[in-house]
């Protein structure tokens, strides 16, 4: 049924921006077989059962992809299972990822090391190894996109200001430093993500692969359990996200293929 479908797998889609990405994708005129990726499978049947009884005109299809990516097993049983059902993928939209943060510096759940070691192994080791093992099936694709979600927070032009930094400057000596929200293993993690996509741009580059960094914007999502913070200091709609990745899987940003973007424009690394 989606041998003649344009592929996308969008990986941490059972919420958030990965969810709305593949909401927007259904409703495309263009006729997408998107592949769901989910660590859980209970909340990926869910996301898709959702999706379908939203959208029942939708004139793409969707199905759940188990997908763990602190799992090399996971991620083997992934491109098994995509190789034998569908051959290649089109597009490869590396969403997922989480933020810990939270977890040590304001709930206490887990030590400060937990946070970054977890932080880089999702967002950082975990993409690179989905990435790497799902390349053969990307470059069979006739038109071949891969893009990352990351974010400006990890950007050194952007952070060169201090007032975006998301918590005060610090105004006064000692320790410790009074600050409403960490975010240091998060930022370093997205940091090293534009790395990946810069190094990926490179590996790719004569395969015509068109490789893109996306900043989705200021979002209220559930990442970090800070969704009502978010809200109350005016983030935006996931769905606003979700457009906009649309958009790039649909060529709408092919100019700025091998950059960081951001909604406006670009965004400096």
């Amino acid at each position: 049924m989606s041998s003649t479908k344009n592929i996308v797998l969008v990986t941490g889609a059972n919420t958030g921006i990965g969810y709305e990405t593949v909401k927007a994708l259904l409703q495309s005129p263009t006729s997408y077989h998107i592949l769901l990726g989910s660590r859980s499978v209970e909340k990926g049947n869910q996301a898709v059962a959702t999706l379908q009884a939203e959208l029942p005109d939708a004139k793409g299809t969707v199905e759940l992809l188990q997908l763990d990516l602190e799992s090399d097993e996971s991620i083997a049983a992934a491109y098994e299972a995509i190789k034998a059902k569908h051959g290649h993928i089109d597009t490869l939209v590396n969403n997922a990822g989480v933020q810990l943060d939270s977890d040590w510096h304001i709930r206490h759940l887990i030590t400060q090391r937990e946070s970054f070691t977890r932080t880089f192994n999702v967002n950082v080791a975990g993409t690179h190894i989905l990435t790497y093992t799902l390349a053969p099936l990307l470059l069979r694709s006739a038109s071949p996109r891969l893009i990352f979600i990351s974010s400006s927070l990890g950007s050194f032009t952007f952070a060169a200001d201090e007032a975006h930094f998301p918590f005060p400057p610090a105004t006064e000596p000692g320790w410790p430093k009074q600050v409403s929200l960490e975010l240091a293993s998060y930022r370093a993690s997205k940091s090293a993500l534009n790395m990946l996509m810069v190094d990926w741009k490179a590996k790719l580059r004569v395969d015509g692969v068109k490789v893109f960094a996306i900043e989705p914007g200021f979002l209220a999502t559930d990442i970090g359990g800070l969704k009502e913070i978010a809200i109350a200091n005016g983030a935006g709609e996931p769905s606003e996200g979700g457009r906009m990745v649309a958009s790039v899987v649909e060529g709408g940003r092919d100019g700025d293929a091998g950059e960081l973007i951001m909604k406006d424009g670009v965004v400096g690394f």
